[in-house]
């Protein structure tokens, strides 16, 4: 008798083991790679899971960990900022309108948890913030005028040995010179930069339409070109460019349009095609294979410039039908509508990472 109670007890012991060991595996290896909102759900798990999610270490590693577009902020018909989640219970921030800012705004980038958004008032300053945290710079004026609806990017990669976010505005804006030159901000240096490069071009660039992809910034223009701007060499390059809204996926610019009921994905396969000699085979833009055939449930191409397609950015695709959106995963290959939404055309929509970095 007793030695069937010890037995039993020794077997409830091993069991208590393995779940907290299993807590400890969850608390330590899984916590990191889900969005902030299903994180601020879990701090009521336990109290060991609170204290793991509300340390600044904990906030840098999920940043580094969790890299999935979340949503896309927008303007509504009434000019105010919102956001449209692609799951409301796993992705959100507190204040959709961001009216925590110290002044109205529009959203103007946005890359890895961080957006800028510029004022409408004054100088029309840039600001900086993470919308999940509500924290938030102000950048200091810039020496140049970028225009009243500037082509500005911004770009931050997170980094696992920088614990606080080092970041770079870039905005091409018309010169004096007929062109466009580069002004540049570092957050490290609290300054802006004036590049001595100049693009001489006779062709406007597109506002949003801005990108950072390895390095290099890329803008579309209203004439199916693309200006390319190396931020280590700061030289630009002309490219054509192919049908579709700019964005990333696998580490590479694609672009991606609707044709018919097929979606048509391409990605820049060579960047000094147009150098090559005139037999020479390159081709700029390569299509992915093999093309998907969306379902009937999406809208097929409206003949629109970017054939239905608002955003491409890793595995996601944003379509819209008036203003219906939708959303296709690439890779798990299901549609889902998002419903309709109050959707101002200009400025345009922006993707979003739903992330606790810290600035």
């Amino acid at each position: 008798m007793d030695r069937g109670k010890k037995l039993s007890n020794m077997y409830g012991s091993k069991n208590s083991k393995m779940y907290m060991d299993l807590k400890d595996i969850i608390r330590e290896n899984a916590l990191p790679f889900l969005p902030a909102k299903s994180l601020f759900r879990c701090l009521g798990v336990c109290r060991d899971w609170k204290l793991q999610i509300s340390t600044p270490f904990f906030a840098h590693n999920q940043s580094n960990s969790f890299g999935c577009i979340s949503g896309f902020f927008y303007q509504t018909q009434a000019g105010r900022p919102s956001f449209m989640s692609l799951d409301p219970m796993a992705y959100g921030i507190p204040d959709t309108s961001l009216k925590f800012l110290p002044e109205p705004i529009d959203v103007r980038s946005s890359c890895n948890g961080l957006l800028c958004c510029q004022g409408r008032t004054g100088y029309k300053a840039y600001y900086i913030c993470n919308p999940v945290t509500k924290r938030w710079e102000k950048i200091p004026k810039p020496e140049a005028d970028h225009g009243p609806d500037p082509a500005v990017v911004l770009v931050f990669d997170p980094s696992l040995l920088n614990f606080t976010a080092d970041y770079k505005l870039i905005c091409a804006f018309p010169s004096d010179l007929d062109g466009y030159e580069f002004e540049i901000y570092s957050s490290g240096k609290r300054s802006w930069r004036i590049s001595g490069e100049i693009c001489f071009s006779d062709t406007t660039l597109v506002p949003k339409s801005g990108i950072h992809v390895n390095g290099t910034v890329y803008w579309q223009t209203v004439d199916a070109r693309i200006i390319a701007f190396h931020l280590t060499s700061e030289r630009f390059q002309l490219l054509s460019s192919a049908p579709g809204p700019l964005g990333i996926r696998n580490g590479k610019l694609c672009t991606a349009h609707v044709r018919g009921q097929i979606l048509v994905v391409s990605t820049l396969s060579n960047m000094h095609s147009n150098t090559m000699q005139i037999c020479s085979n390159a081709k700029t833009w390569e299509e992915m294979q093999p093309k998907i055939c969306l379902d009937s449930s999406l809208p097929a191409s409206s003949g629109t410039r970017h054939g239905g397609v608002a955003f491409i950015g890793g595995d996601i695709v944003l379509l819209s039908s008036g203003s219906t959106f939708y959303c296709y995963d690439m890779k798990k290959k299901v549609s889902q509508n998002l419903g309709e939404v109050d959707f101002q055309a200009r400025p345009g929509i922006v993707g979003y990472v739903n992330s606790l970095v810290e600035l």
